[in-house]
C-alpha cells in the first residue's frame, strides 16, 4: 500500500520560513516524479513544485526563488523549503506521486499579515 504523510506546517508571519516534510512508504520516492500541491478552501488544488528522479526541479511562477523541493533518499522523504512566505501561500500542502490516486491528509500552512 503506497502512502504519503505530510508534516511540518504551521503558523508564520509574512516573510517567515517553513520546511515541509513528506514521508513515503510502499514505493521508492526517488524513482518517481514527486510533486507538491496546495489547496485553499474554495479553490482548486494548485501545482506548486516537482522533483524528478534525476534531480530536476520545477516550480510555479509564484514560488520560484522562494521554495525549494529536495529529498533524502535514505529516509524516503521529500521536503519543501519555503522562505519569504506571503499570505497568498497559505493553504493545505500535499505531496503526491505522479499519477497516483492516493493523497495524504496534507499539512496546513498559515501565513499572517
Amino acid at each position: 500500500q503506497e502512502q504519503v504523510v505530510e508534516s511540518g506546517g504551521g503558523l508564520v508571519q509574512s516573510g517567515g520560513s517553513l520546511k515541509l516534510t513528506c514521508v513515503g512508504s510502499g514505493f521508492v520516492l526517488s524513482d518517481e516524479i514527486m510533486t507538491w500541491h496546495r489547496q485553499t478552501p474554495g479553490k482548486a488544488r494548485e501545482w506548486v513544485a516537482t522533483l524528478a528522479p534525476g534531480g530536476a526541479t520545477f516550480y510555479t511562477d509564484s514560488v520560484t526563488g522562494r521554495f525549494t523541493a529536495s529529498r533524502d533518499e535514505d529516509k524516503n522523504t521529500l521536503y519543501l523549503g519555503m522562505s519569504n512566505l506571503k499570505p497568498e501561500d497559505a493553504a493545505v500542502y500535499y505531496c503526491h506521486k505522479f499519477r497516483s490516486t492516493a493523497w495524504g491528509q496534507g499539512t496546513q500552512v498559515t501565513v499572517s499579515s
